[in-house]
C-alpha cells in the first residue's frame, strides 16, 4: 500500500489516471468544523487594518502526490518543500485566501460561498487513503460576496455558488502552505472560454483584496501537457518556454500583461499547453492582474519529470 509521503508507486501509471472528474466529485461527508454553522469567519475581515499581500501562481503537483508515495522518491520533495515555505515568507497571516485553480471552469466566473466548503476529490486511481484527506478551513460568504461585486465591477458577469467545495487544486497545496487550515479560503473558477485578457482584468479587479490582507493565489503548473511528462523531448521545450515565461513575469510590468494576453506566441507555447488544455496555465493570468503593476519574481524553478516547472510571485 501507498501510505507515505513519496514513494513507489508507478509515475506512468499515476499519470495516466490523475485526471480531472470535476463532474462526477466525490465529497468529504465527513469533516466537522468547531464553529457555528451560520458564522461567517471572514466577515467584517475588509475594515479592518491589515498588511498588503503579494499574489502567487503556485504549482500544485499531480493530484496528492504530496501525501501518497512515489517513484523516484524524491520527485515532489522540492515542491513541497516550496508551498511550506510560502507562509514565512507573507508580511503578517493573511486574512483570508483567494485562489483560482485550473480545476474549475464555468461559462461566467463563480465564486464559492459556502461558510463551510466540502471537498471534492477530483482525482482517480491513487491510493485509497488519499480519498480520506481532511482540510477543514472555513469559507467566507462575505468575501465570495466581495469578490462576485468586484468581479462585476469590472465588466464580468460573476456569481456566487454556494454549493461549490474545495476541488484538489484548492485543499492539496493549502495543506502544505496552510496546515492548520484556520483562514478563510473562497475559491474562484476560471471562465470556461479560457479567454486571456479576460482572467488578466478578472485579476485586476480583485487587486484591491490584497490591500485588505487577502491573498490571491493562482494555483496550476506552469507546463501541463500530459503526453509531455516524462518524455525527454520536452526537456528542452518546457525550458524555453519556462525562459520567455520567467522574462514577461519579471520584465516591465507595463509590458507584462501584452506579452501574457498573447503567450500562445512564445516559444513551445502549445507543446507546453495544448489546445483548450491551457486551464492550468489560466490561474497565473489571473495572479498577474492581481498584481498590479507590482514587480514579479520567480521564486521556485526545477525540473520535475523531464518538464520545467515554475512558480511566481507579484509584490
Amino acid at each position: 500500500m501507498c501510505h507515505g509521503r513519496f514513494g513507489k508507486c508507478p509515475v506512468e501509471r499515476v499519470i495516466l489516471h490523475l485526471l480531472v472528474l470535476a463532474d462526477t466529485p466525490t465529497m468529504d461527508k465527513d469533516r466537522v468544523i468547531d464553529m457555528d454553522p451560520n458564522e461567517d469567519p471572514g466577515a467584517d475581515f475588509s475594515r479592518r487594518k491589515a498588511m498588503r499581500m503579494p499574489a502567487f501562481y503556485i504549482p500544485h503537483g499531480a493530484g496528492p502526490c504530496f501525501f501518497m508515495d512515489w517513484n523516484p522518491p524524491g520527485t515532489w520533495h522540492r515542491m513541497a518543500g516550496f508551498l511550506e515555505g510560502i507562509a514565512a515568507s507573507l508580511p503578517a497571516a493573511p486574512r483570508a485566501v483567494a485562489l483560482v485553480s485550473g480545476h474549475w471552469l464555468d461559462p461566467r466566473f463563480n465564486v464559492a460561498g459556502h461558510v463551510r466548503p466540502q471537498l471534492i476529490f477530483d482525482y482517480y486511481g491513487v491510493p485509497a487513503h488519499t480519498y480520506q484527506l481532511h482540510y477543514p478551513a472555513p469559507g467566507s460568504p462575505e468575501l465570495a460576496g466581495r469578490i462576485v461585486e468586484l468581479l462585476r465591477q469590472g465588466g464580468a458577469d460573476a456569481r456566487v455558488d454556494d454549493e461549490r467545495g474545495f476541488d484538489h487544486g484548492v485543499f492539496i497545496p493549502l495543506k502544505l502552505m496552510f496546515p492548520g487550515a484556520d483562514i478563510p479560503v473562497v475559491q474562484v473558477s476560471l471562465r470556461g472560454d479560457l479567454d486571456p485578457r479576460a482572467h488578466l482584468e478578472a485579476g485586476r479587479a480583485l487587486a484591491s483584496l490584497r490591500d485588505e490582507g487577502v491573498l490571491v493565489v493562482g494555483s496550476g503548473m506552469s507546463f501541463h501537457n500530459m503526453r509531455g511528462y516524462g518524455d525527454g523531448r520536452y526537456t528542452p521545450v518546457s525550458a524555453e518556454f519556462d525562459n520567455w515565461l520567467t522574462a514577461a513575469i519579471e520584465g516591465p510590468p507595463a509590458q507584462r500583461g501584452r506579452l501574457l494576453e498573447n503567450w500562445t506566441e512564445a516559444p513551445h507555447a502549445r507543446d507546453c499547453h495544448p489546445p483548450g488544455g491551457e486551464e492550468h496555465f489560466m490561474p497565473l493570468l489571473v495572479a498577474a492582474g492581481a498584481a498590479d503593476g507590482s514587480p514579479g519574481s520567480k521564486v521556485y524553478s526545477e525540473e520535475i519529470m523531464a518538464a520545467t516547472i515554475s512558480a511566481f510571485r507579484f509584490d
